[in-house]
């Protein structure tokens, strides 16, 4: 009455503007109480068990946990171990013949295998300690072919590879005997050797075609007094 009386509002607008009044009082109130802090529960205390460094691991309890044995080296390997090879040894041995032998084997070991030379043979042009190859043929005690005489030249040379001695083996034969025989000079003897090094030895006469220096034709002259 007193606002009505003091402000001249009529009883309507008096209670419009009561009830806007009463609006924004609990709309006040109501931002006022979600715009207050909300309460926060305290973590749970972490125990000091949890930050304590773990254990350290035993290799030996791993495996008996895990059933899974840590890995171990196995024996080395044995070169040669895994094929064999065949040789045929003849001339002056107690049993010449096709051996087997294993493959790495070397020339003392076919001579094992045959028995052994016979009494009396020289072994001085055979190179005991060659690794053998498949299907290779090892004459034992052949004579070496001769070296040329001294003064003879070039043309001693063919003269005395070409005699009776036979053929001059390309396995056994030393770098002075490869120079007796026709157009083979120092350098191109020592290409000989230095391939039969590298190559475990000749195991065909055609392979003399591979040695650097050897042509068709000096192969043709050289075919027939040679042999493996």
């Amino acid at each position: 009455m007193w606002v009505q009386l003091r402000c001249g509002l009529e009883p309507k607008t008096l209670a419009a503007l009561t009830v806007v009044l009463v609006a924004a009082a609990v709309f006040a109130g109501i931002h006022f109480w979600s715009a207050g802090p909300e309460g926060v529960e305290a973590p749970d205390v972490v125990g000091e068990a949890a930050h304590a460094p773990g254990p350290v691991s035993d290799p030996d309890a791993d495996m008996a946990a895990t059933g899974r044995p840590e890995p171990s080296p196995g024996p080395a390997a044995v070169p040669g171990a895994g094929g064999q090879i065949v040789v045929d040894v003849s001339g002056k041995v107690r049993n010449p013949g096709l051996q087997r032998l294993p493959s790495g084997a070397r020339v003392d070991d076919a001579l094992d295998a045959a028995g052994g030379a016979r009494p009396g043979t020289d072994l001085a042009g055979l190179n005991r300690a060659r690794v053998l190859m498949d299907g290779e043929q090892i004459v034992v005690g052949a004579p070496p072919a001769p070296a040329p005489a001294s003064g003879t030249g070039a043309g001693g040379g063919p003269a005395a590879a070409g005699g009776g001695a036979g053929p001059v083996s390309l396995n056994t034969a030393t770098a002075d005997q490869l120079e007796g025989l026709p157009g083979v000079g120092p350098v191109l003897a020592q290409h000989i050797v230095e391939y039969r090094t590298e190559h475990g030895g000749f195991r065909s006469v055609d392979e003399l075609r591979e040695v650097n220096g050897i042509g068709d034709r000096r192969f043709a002259d050289l075919r027939p007094r040679v042999r493996p």
